[in-house]
């Protein structure tokens, strides 16, 4: 098992997440090829407009935004119900049906082919993820990796599967103070490589370990006024021009 790296209050995950909210939005935008600088993604999340950024861009940011802040904040449990909201929030402009479950064919391109996902059945997954976050034998951080990746393979929404994957996994790394899952862009080819692997085996065993080794972010505190709270991510600075 995969024991739990960081030891916070949920007070404390929180303060943490929102403090590094750009950075989180910076980083999942890449999932859709946004390539906009830390401090343009800071001016559209502060609610200004960027010369040369699309429009379709800045709306993906946004809302990228919004779902942090939905995840951050909510005191509501997570379950199905929880992830359909939070791809409402996530894909809102480009899904065919923001919110619902895929009910057709689906497919992703990887380094290694076509995957293509199974279809959804919704009860299978009520049922997955109830089962998982009653697991005794694992930890938060275990069962986090274990649903983002599972939610990012089964494709369950029509679009914005690894932002929802992403917010909703980390919804329970925060709740339980277990610090942040966020893979630093300087890993994302090596990650990439790996999700394309789990794709087409449906082992996540090695992507779960390397996630641990090279995706968990928190602080260690020395005492609970501690202002390592502040501490930043490490998402790869040299990015940031």
């Amino acid at each position: 098992m995969l024991e739990d790296k960081f030891n916070l209050t949920k007070d404390q995950n929180r303060r943490f997440a929102r403090s590094n909210l750009t950075r989180l939005v910076y980083i999942n935008s890449r999932f859709e090829g946004i390539n906009t600088t830390l401090p343009q993604t800071q001016t559209i999340i502060d609610g200004l407009g960027v010369d040369g950024v699309p429009i379709d861009d800045i709306n993906i940011i946004v809302q990228l935004k919004r779902g942090w802040q939905y995840v951050i904040n909510s005191d509501e449990k997570l379950d199905l119900d929880f992830l359909k909201n939070v791809n409402r929030i996530v894909a809102l402009n480009e899904s065919l049906a923001p919110g619902e479950l895929r009910t057709g064919e689906g497919g992703v391109d990887t380094e290694l082919g076509e995957y293509k996902p199974s279809m959804v059945n919704s009860e299978a997954e009520a049922e997955y993820l109830s089962e998982l976050l009653a697991n005794k034998n694992s930890s938060i951080t275990d069962k986090s990796l274990t649903l983002m990746y599972h939610l990012m393979r089964n494709q369950i929404f029509w679009d914005g599967n690894k932002r929802t994957a992403t917010l909703c996994a980390n919804k329970l790394m925060i709740d339980n103070g277990a610090g942040l899952i966020s893979v630093p862009l300087d890993k994302w080819p090596e990650w990439n490589n790996l999700i394309a692997n789990y794709y087409m085996t449906n082992d996540m065993s090695k992507l779960k370990r390397w996630t641990y080794e090279n995706g968990i972010q928190g602080v260690e505190l020395n005492n609970s006024r501690a202002p390592q709270l502040k501490q930043k991510l490490n998402h790869h600075k040299q990015r940031e021009r």
